[in-house]
């Protein structure tokens, strides 16, 4: 991994609470999430914690490994259990890509001497790496559906 890529997620990993805490009060107050205003924000802190504590590993490898989509599933069953519908569950893991965006900006890791071809190589990892989040909580979603209607029967 090249150096920016090491301090992305260095950053991600550092200021994990600092991130989550903000990415917290963006979920509670968004339109489109809006089942995590009823939820504790010590809960939903936790839930960002965990994703960016984990952002490094989940990055790190060359392809997405199967650590990484168990916790992707581990998320959407958490998210389930909440109540929170699926495309909240969604939306808020786009809400934990922007923050991370954002907080990388806001930390100026994005500055102009630093080799664009490596800051586009991050970013196509980043978008990769929740393209693959996105599908594996739909696809666990609509498992844990299909269980609980058998349940309810």
């Amino acid at each position: 991994m090249r150096t920016y890529a090491i301090k992305y997620v260095e950053l991600a990993e550092q200021h994990a609470e600092k991130m989550a805490k903000r990415w917290a009060m963006d979920v509670q107050n968004n339109v489109r999430t809006k089942k995590y205003k009823e939820l504790e924000e010590e809960r939903i802190v936790n839930q960002g914690i965990k994703f960016y504590r984990n952002f490094s590993k989940m990055f790190a490898d060359d392809k997405i490994s199967e650590g990484a989509l168990k916790y992707f599933r581990d998320y959407a069953q958490d998210c389930f259990n909440l109540g929170i519908p699926m495309s909240e569950a969604v939306y808020a893991l786009i809400l934990l890509r922007r923050h991370i965006w954002l907080y990388a900006e806001f930390q100026t890791i994005f500055s102009s001497g630093i080799d664009q071809r490596q800051a586009l190589d991050t970013l196509s990892r980043t978008i990769l790496l929740f393209d693959y989040a996105a599908y594996e909580v739909t696809k666990e979603y609509n498992e844990l559906i299909k269980k609980n209607k058998g349940k309810k029967k």
